[in-house]
């Protein structure tokens, strides 16, 4: 029977084979990893190895979903969300719908680094890594962007991330709809605990998430995402990027997991701590992914993501539901990226 879940394997690679550093990463973002794998291979913390491959995709524009000019909000703005987490200390430093500002990556490790929150958001963490030394304020928005955001506007604004709200096929503004009935909300108790999701809107070009995780020479684990999330969001949206567990998870001790995706579904899993939590209790990284996705699926049929795990060894694999996945490595013993593909 098709479940429509699928995984990728490191071929025949056993534990005893693998050797670092190691790089992995989302989607075949070529020159991220690159740049990346040339940090950790000549000596760079596997934190400093993220921040330069998320940093490349982020001026790379990949796929115009990571880094300014691109997925514009409901206002025609690109916001950043972005998090690097050290799996050593377990520190997490992450920027949520950040302004002005277009080194999401860099901004997130100066969280890290420069407090001890983990998560700023806004304009308010526009200005702190503007303090700390970053340029701006910066338009984020570019040629690309609004002419997507204007061709939108002119379309009647369709789709957009919006319910059970009036008007339903123009673009505002919005109010909610009259409130159900007493029958209406009896008959809703009853639901069968299964959901339609917004994944219709999510697509290969329009939410994807660079989601990287380096070890280095040591053994140490760290991870990063970033992205300027869903495109024509609401403005104000905070997408599972910048959220540990959600997007990204490392723990030195057992693994990492990155993910991409339909964020606004995913974050309500934490699905890369759960694998991370499963590879502890020693599940396989394949395994460890699948469960993760079959759990999302499971409530949200409809839903459209994708993981990839690897454990403290270098054994990675990855899983998807509702699209085919593609994630990038490099070890040692390859000659340059490889790009494993995930059937759905």
């Amino acid at each position: 029977m098709n479940t429509g879940f699928s995984y990728g394997v490191l071929g025949n690679v056993t534990q005893n084979s693998v050797h670092f550093p190691l790089v992995v990463s989302t989607w075949p973002f070529l020159d991220a990893v690159r740049a990346a794998w040339r940090a950790v291979d000549n000596g760079l913390s596997a934190v400093d190895a993220i921040v330069e491959g998320c940093s490349a995709c982020e001026e790379l524009r990949c796929d115009g979903t990571v880094g300014p000019g691109g997925s514009p909000d409901e206002n025609g703005e690109t916001t950043i969300d972005a998090l690097v987490m050290d799996g050593t200390t377990m520190e997490v430093g992450a920027v949520g719908a950040m302004r002005y500002v277009k080194d999401g990556i860099k901004a997130a490790k100066l969280v890290m680094q420069h407090t001890t929150h983990t998560l700023l958001v806004g304009e308010q963490a526009s200005v702190f890594a503007i303090s700390m030394g970053l340029s701006g304020p910066t338009n984020l928005s570019s040629p690309d962007s609004t002419e997507k955001w204007i061709k939108w506007k002119e379309e009647r604004c369709q789709p957009n991330f919006r319910k059970n709200v009036l008007p339903v096929n123009s673009c505002g503004p919005y109010h909610p709809k009259d409130l159900p009935s007493a029958v209406d909300l009896m008959a809703g108790t009853c639901s069968g605990g299964v959901h339609t999701s917004s994944s219709s809107h999510i697509g290969v070009h329009n939410h994807d998430t660079i989601s990287m995780a380096v070890i280095d020479e040591m053994g140490q684990i760290a991870v990063g995402t970033s992205t300027n999330g869903a495109t024509f969001k609401i403005p104000g949206r905070v997408g599972d990027g910048p959220i540990a567990g959600s997007s990204a998870y490392a723990d030195s001790e057992i693994g990492a997991c990155g993910a991409t995706g339909d964020g606004d579904i995913m974050m309500r899993f934490l699905p890369c701590y759960q694998v991370v939590e499963s590879m502890r209790l020693g599940m396989e990284p394949k395994l460890a992914a699948k469960d993760a996705i079959s759990r999302i699926a499971r409530k949200y049929p409809n839903f459209v993501g994708a993981i990839f795990a690897v454990n403290k060894s270098g054994v990675h694999a990855g899983a998807c539901h509702g699209w085919t996945f593609q994630y990038s490595v490099r070890s040692p013993g390859m000659e340059d990226v490889e790009v494993y593909t995930v059937l759905p």
